[in-house]
C-alpha cells in the first residue's frame, strides 16, 4: 500500500534510517573528542611553526644587517646603494626559502604526500629552467656583479663594444649612458668582461710640442713654474704635473711630455687645465720678450 507520497511503507522506512544515521555520523563526528583534540593540536603545531618560521626569518635578517653594517664600516671602499641591495636580495632569498620549508612540514602536519608535490615541482622548476636559460644567466650574473663589487653606478665602463657611465645596475640587466648621450640597455648575461675606467687613479699626458728655435732649459723650466700649484687650483688633479722632458724630436720641433696623476674619469679635464696653464704661461713670456724687445 502506497502512502500520500507515492512511497511503499518499506521504502519510507529505509530511507528515514538512512536519514537517522547520517545524522548519528555528523553527531558522532561533531562530539568526537578525540577528533577535536587532534585539530587543536594540529592548529597549535601550525601555529608554532609559523612562529618559529618568522622568528628565523628575523634573526636571519638581524644577522644580514649586521654583516653589511660590519662591512659598510670597514676599509673596503664600496658604494653604499651595493649594500642595501645584495641586503635586500639576501633578505628575499631568506624569507622564500623559509616559507618554502613551512609550507611543506604545514602540508606534513594534515598528512600531505610530499613525494609527488616536489616531484612535480621539479619537473616544473625543470621546464621553468630550459625556458628561461637566459633570465636564469641574467639574473645569477646581476647577483654576482652587485656581490663582487665589479663596477658601481657612476662609473664609466667598457663591455663589449658598449662604453659609458653606468646609470642602473639590476638583477636582469645594467643601464649605461654613453658618451654622447645615448642609452645602452645591456643584458647581464652579456656581460662577459669589463674594463672599469673608475677603480684606480687616471693618469693625464700632454704632449707639448715646441720650435726648435725654443731653447730647451728655457722652455722645461717655464712649463714647470707654470703647472706649479695647479693641484691647489683644479680638483681633478691630485698633486702638481710632472715634465719628464723631451718624448720625441724632428728637424722642425721637439715635443715635451708632462704627466699627472688625477682622480678616476677626469683625464680629460685634467688635459686641458695643464694645456690651459702652460698656454697662459707662454703667452705671458712672448709679451715680456716683446716689450723687452
Amino acid at each position: 500500500m502506497e502512502n500520500q507520497d507515492g512511497l511503499l511503507p518499506e521504502e519510507t522506512g529505509k530511507a528515514l534510517e538512512e536519514a537517522l544515521q547520517m545524522s548519528d555520523v555528523f553527531w558522532n563526528w561533531i562530539t568526537d573528542v578525540d577528533m577535536w583534540m587532534g585539530v587543536l593540536f594540529a592548529a597549535i603545531r601550525v601555529l608554532v611553526i609559523f612562529l618559529l618560521t618568522r622568528l628565523i626569518i628575523r634573526i636571519v635578517y638581524k644577522m644580514i644587517d649586521q654583516f653589511l653594517q660590519k662591512q659598510e664600516k670597514s676599509k673596503i671602499s664600496v658604494n653604499p646603494r651595493r649594500f642595501v641591495t645584495v641586503g635586500e636580495l639576501l633578505k628575499n632569498v631568506t624569507a622564500f626559502v623559509c616559507n618554502f620549508v613551512m609550507v611543506l612540514i604545514i602540508l606534513s602536519e594534515f598528512n600531505f604526500e610530499l613525494g609527488p608535490l616536489l616531484a612535480s615541482a621539479g619537473v616544473l622548476g625543470l621546464a621553468i629552467g630550459f625556458g628561461a636559460q637566459s633570465l636564469v644567466k641574467d639574473v645569477i650574473t646581476g647577483f654576482f656583479i652587485i656581490l663582487e663589487d665589479q663596477f658601481a653606478v657612476g662609473d664609466m665602463i667598457k663591455s663589449g663594444e658598449f662604453r659609458g657611465t653606468v646609470e642602473v645596475i639590476g638583477l636582469r640587466t645594467t643601464r649605461m649612458t654613453g658618451l654622447n648621450g645615448e642609452t645602452y640597455i645591456i643584458p647581464n648575461g652579456l656581460i662577459t668582461s669589463v674594463t672599469n675606467y673608475s677603480v684606480s687613479n687616471s693618469l693625464a699626458v700632454v704632449d707639448l710640442p715646441v720650435k726648435n728655435e725654443k731653447r730647451v732649459n728655457e722652455t722645461l723650466a717655464l712649463i714647470q713654474r707654470a703647472l706649479e700649484g695647479i693641484a691647489e687650483r683644479q680638483p681633478e688633479l691630485l698633486r702638481d704635473p710632472e715634465v719628464l722632458g723631451i718624448q720625441s724630436l724632428t728637424t722642425a720641433e721637439y715635443v715635451v711630455r708632462i704627466v699627472g696623476e688625477c682622480h678616476p674619469n677626469s683625464r680629460g679635464v685634467a688635459e686641458r687645465e695643464i694645456f690651459k696653464d702652460i698656454k697662459q704661461a707662454l703667452e705671458e713670456d712672448e709679451l715680456c720678450q716683446s716689450s723687452q724687445g
